[in-house]
């Protein structure tokens, strides 16, 4: 499925402020709440919209440590990425994971207290399969975080 005009305006709506009532939305998109509604479960159900969530104050919840961490296999094969990545998912101060080109096969964002629970998760990540080498890169100051997606390039 192709996505209208209307269907961007409502993933911007979404993007900007994803407690809007039904029928607010409607209102912003210039639609009636039943069609709007309608539309909305179809971006869900074609898995334009993934799920919603409320953005943290890393610092006020006790998480004020941001870590970038580079990590590299022993090897290309798939069995032991699949494992890594699997193992990944059990370690919950990490909250991001990206398969990477470069000089690291993953990158980790992390979040910690402080360095002796940042050390804790570098520990985990060191027993992880098939982990060669790791860098890590502290986060001075979140400059943009949680921007919304740009979809002016999406030509309906």
């Amino acid at each position: 499925m192709s996505l209208d005009g209307v269907d961007l305006k409502i993933l911007e709506a979404l993007q900007s402020d994803g407690r809007l009532t039904n029928v607010q939305l409607s209102e912003r998109v210039h639609l009636s709440p039943s069609p709007c509604h309608r539309r909305v479960k179809a971006l869900e159900n074609m898995g334009f919209i993934t799920g919603y969530r409320a953005i943290l104050c890393r610092e006020k919840i006790g998480l004020p440590i941001t870590v970038f961490v580079d990590v590299s296999l022993d090897t290309n094969k798939e069995e032991p990425s699949i494992c890594f990545e699997s193992a990944v998912h059990n370690i919950d101060s990490i909250v991001a994971c990206y398969l990477v080109s470069g000089s690291a096969d993953y990158r980790l964002e992390v979040v910690a207290e402080d360095l002796s629970s940042y050390e804790e998760t570098l520990k985990a990540i060191q027993r992880l399969p098939s982990v060669q080498s790791i860098h890590s890169n502290f986060s001075i100051r979140t400059i943009k975080n949680g921007s919304s997606v740009p979809l002016h390039h999406y030509d309906p």
